[in-house]
Order: structure tokens, then C-alpha cells, then sequence
């Protein structure tokens, strides 16, 4: 089959069958048709329809070793460095259009499957016919151009204990029971990003596991179809209020569902199943795949997309009413420069100092993506900041479309015209600054962003634990014992060592 369309896309997803509750409602057929998903769905049928338009096929795709088809370059296995960047423009395509607020793209997982299937290998640790299902299941995604969504962490319950202690173990997804041919799964886990218009749910290991027998349950790997029975999504309310693309311009556009996912006893088939047990091998699941590497790659990317939409959104409200020369405001759009250089950056060295794995796989350097990871949550939260702060009240004073169709559009052209913009293109502008600031929306992406590979602060603890600071250390030591060289031999900190003993 190879790439599809938006249309085949759109098709595939009304004719699922799911279980997804929004807003008391139960949404079971046509769900790209329901107003909290359609806008979205739309813009996913976009990408989808990118790969088939000539300005970006070469670029978004590849031909399938197997079949011959045009598919994904997302699931291209990078076996060198230009393989990899070849991976990166494909990725920015779709990041570009979307301005880098789709956490959700398709690539992102499509990243870790194809760093997965490459990684067959590693999966014999634990048995090799997991090795073997992996391989194929990315297969069957390239060829089938699925877009899959994945599901991470157990409810907020009492975050005291560990996944497998909540609710004395009956809350956290788990396995039930174990057939001949396959598993049952039951339990909630959360949050599942763009789940109802999703192809499939990727439920891998998350949250770390400590390898006791009780945690056996509790760790594992698989895929099931969006739909499967027993499967329940439970969503918050939309953050898209109906608005057009002037008045809602990201939200009409970008507004991914999250929601919790439920599983009431459902049963996965053993080609899905590609983990079972083995609690260390959970824990080391992303790393040693090099999964983690690749996922976050795409995710940088991404994230140097949105930092160069809001450069250019606090330029635009700049020059639109006339606040450019300001120093104050020079400062803030010079922070801006500078978060997208080193965004740009970190990527581009990331690629640059990249390495072979065990699998052939050419991955990009991960102490760089690490750091990368780790910074561009924290100053993220800066850029709604900034946009307020250009804005100021003339977030507050903004009519919307019907107004401006109707007797007020003289007063609007009057009275809320910019330095250089006419009323309505200024209105328009602010709305946009509006959706990207101090909308429900914006503060959503905010908080998604700051937590999108965990709580900050255990991710600072992975990374200097991870770090190899001996190197940096050495070069201390060399500069004080160079400064001892010319010391008396007995020395203070000698004889306190003598006395010492």
C-alpha cells in the first residue's frame, strides 16, 4: 500500500469502531466527523497528503525495500549520517507546516519503531520470537502508513508509590492473564496524545520498574488497534471552542486530544506482544534500542520549528505596532535568536557526532539530544511570556470575525489599526498572539512541553548520573597538582593526612 492520502486516512478512522468518552458523550463511529476531532483530523489528513504532492514527496518519502512502494521517510533506517539528516528534513517538512505544535505527528512514533525494528537482536535477550514480531510490526506500520499514538504512565493516584503500588496494584495497566495466544490487559494508563484519531496504541514501558517479582505484570510491550474491544479512552474537554481559523488560529488547527486509557480486560494477540516480563530489559527499553535517540531527534526538530514560529510571531507584533526599537523589546526578541540557534545547533551537532549502535543504526549523539531535551523545556515556558508581554492589552481588546463582517468594521479599521497594518490584518495578528499566549490552548502546549519527557527535575538527575564528567573532572585535577608542584614536600594537607592515620 505504501503512503496514503488524507481521504484514506479520514476513511480509515470513520470506520473504526472505538469507545471514546468526551464530555459524557460515547463517540464509537465517524469520530474524525465530531467537532472536538474533525479541525484536527483535517490537519493530520494534510501531512498525509503532503507525501503525495510533488513540492515534498522526494523529501518525504522513500521507496519500501520490500514492496517498492513510496513510504514514510520516518521509517527509514538510518545507517549513515546523511541517512539521518535525510531523516531530519522529511521530519521538518511536517514540522514546518504545523509550526511545530503537533507532539503527535506520526514520525514521532514512527521514530521509535524503526530504531525498534532495527534492534531486533537485543529483543532475544528476553526471547527471540519478540525480536522477530517487533520486526515485522514495523514493517506492517511502514507499509501501512499507520499512525500510532502511545500511552506512557499509570493515574495520579498517590504519587508516594510506584506504578504497580496503586490502588494495592489494581489501577496501573497490567497483564491478567497469559494465553497460548496472547495477553489480557487490564487497568487504566495515561495520556494517550491524538488517541481517537489514531490507527493504533503503542503501550511500552515508561516509568521505571525495580525489577521485583511484583513488577513482573507490569512490564511489557504491545500494540492493539485503536478499537479493540475493551479498550476505552476517557478525554478531557476540547480546548477548541468552535472558533474559525481567525478567531481559533492554532487551536482550530492543532488541538491534539489527550485522554486516559482504559483497559477493561483486552486481549492483545501474540504478533503484538513484543515484550513480556523482564523488568531490566523494560527499564533499559529506549536506550539500548537507540528508540530514545531517534525519537527524540524528531522531537528537537519539532521543537526548533515552534521556537522559530514564535521569533517570528514577536517580530511580526513588533513591527505591527511599532515597538521594534524599543531596547527592552530587542532584548527579548534577541533571547528568541538565540534559543532558535541553539536549538539549530544541538540538532545539527547531535547528527554531526553521531554513532553506529550495536544494530547498525546510525544514531545521533545522545548526550547532546539529552541536554537538548533538558533545556528547551524550561526555556520554552518563556515564549507565551514574551508574547504577552509584547501584546500587552491589545490581548484584551480584540473583536472577532463576525465583527469585523459586520456595521463595527469602520470603527475596527479606525480604531485598531497598527503602526504598520491595517485594523483587521491587526486583529487577526492578535489573535493569533492570543491562541499562542493565554488561551486554554496555549497553556496546554505550555504545560505539555515542560512535561513532555517527565518531571524536569528527575530528567536533570538522569543526566548528570548519566553524564561522563570524569574527563572535566581530570582537567581539575591536573591544574591542582600542577599547582603543587612547586609546594614544600611537607605540606599541610600531608601532615594532616599523617595525623590522620
Amino acid at each position: 500500500m505504501g503512503i496514503r492520502t488524507g481521504a484514506q486516512f479520514l476513511d480509515k478512522i470513520n470506520a473504526m469502531r472505538p469507545h471514546i468518552v468526551i464530555d459524557g458523550e460515547v463517540v464509537s463511529e465517524n469520530v474524525a466527523e465530531h467537532p472536538a476531532f474533525r479541525d484536527v483530523a483535517r490537519t493530520y489528513a494534510k501531512l498525509f497528503d503532503m507525501q503525495h504532492d510533488p513540492r515534498y514527496q522526494d523529501q518525504l518519502t522513500f521507496t519500501s525495500p520490500t514492496t517498492g512502494d513510496l513510504v514514510n521517510a520516518s521509517f527509514l533506517v538510518p545507517r549513515s549520517v546523511e541517512d539521518l539528516k535525510r531523516r531530519r528534513v522529511a521530519i521538518q517538512a511536517w514540522a514546518d507546516e504545523t509550526n511545530g505544535f503537533l507532539g503527535r505527528s506520526g514520525d514521532y512514533m514512527s521514530s521509535s519503531l524503526t530504531a525498534l525494528g532495527a534492534a531486533q537482536t537485543w529483543f532475544a535477550k528476553a526471547d527471540p520470537k519478540f525480536g522477530e514480531r517487533i520486526a515485522n510490526y514495523y514493517e506492517y506500520a511502514r507499509e501501512n502508513d499507520l499512525l500510532a499514538t502511545h500511552t506512557l504512565i499509570p493515574p495520579q493516584v498517590n504519587r508516594s508509590l510506584t506504578g504497580s503500588q496503586q490502588g494495592g496494584g489494581q489501577l496501573a495497566a497490567r497483564i491478567v492473564e497469559e494465553r497460548p495466544d496472547g495477553i489480557v490487559v487490564r487497568g487504566a494508563r495515561m495520556l494517550a496524545t491524538v488517541a481517537p484519531i489514531a490507527d493504533e496504541l503503542l503501550v511500552f514501558p515508561s516509568t521505571v520498574l525495580r525489577g521485583t517479582p511484583e513488577d513482573a505484570p507490569y512490564s511489557y510491550a504491545f500494540a492493539i488497534q485503536n478499537d479493540a474491544p475493551g479498550l476505552r479512552y476517557l478525554c478531557r474537554g476540547s480546548l477548541h471552542n468552535g472558533g474559525s481559523t481567525f478567531d481559533e488560529p492554532l487551536a482550530a488547527r492543532y488541538e491534539e486530544m489527550d485522554a486516559v486509557v482504559v483497559f477493561d480486560d483486552v486481549f492483545v494477540p501474540n504478533d503484538r506482544v513484543f515484550m513480556l516480563g523482564h523488568p531490566e530489559l523494560c527499564n533499559a527499553f529506549y536506550a539500548e534500542t537507540g528508540a530514545g535517540a531517534l525519537m527524540t531527534h524528531q522531537v528537537v526538530t519539532r521543537t526548533v520549528a515552534k521556537t522559530e514560529f514564535f521569533l517570528g510571531l514577536a517580530s511580526e507584533i513588533g513591527a505591527a505596532i511599532g515597538i521594534e526599537g524599543f531596547q527592552h523589546i530587542q532584548e527579548d526578541l534577541a533571547e528568541l535568536i538565540v534559543d532558535l540557534e541553539i536549538g539549530r545547533a544541538l540538532l545539527r551537532a547531535a547528527e554531526a557526532d553521531g554513532a553506529i549502535n550495536d544494530w547498525g543504526v546510525y544514531l545521533p549523539r545522545w548526550e547532546t539530544l539529552n541536554a537538548a531535551r533538558n533545556w528547551y523545556p524550561k526555556v520554552s515556558q518563556r515564549f507565551p511570556q514574551i508574547i504577552r508581554k509584547f501584546s500587552a492589552s491589545g490581548l484584551m481588546a480584540l473583536p472577532g470575525e463576525a465583527d469585523i463582517a459586520s456595521d463595527a468594521r469602520d470603527d475596527i479599521e479606525q480604531y485598531l489599526q497598527g503602526a504598520t497594518v491595517n485594523g483587521t490584518d491587526r486583529v487577526q495578528l492578535f489573535k493569533l498572539a492570543f491562541d499562542a499566549s493565554i488561551s486554554g490552548f496555549s497553556s496546554r502546549q505550555a504545560l505539555y512541553e515542560y512535561f513532555f519527557f517527565g518531571d524536569p527535575v528527575r530528567m536533570a538527575g538522569a543526566l548528570v548520573n548519566g553524564y561522563d564528567r570524569d574527563p572535566a573532572r581530570e582537567r581539575i585535577r591536573k591544574l591542582l597538582n600542577e599547582g603543587r608542584a612547586n609546594l614544600p614536600h611537607d605540606t599541610c594537607s600531608e601532615r594532616v593526612a599523617t595525623l590522620a592515620l
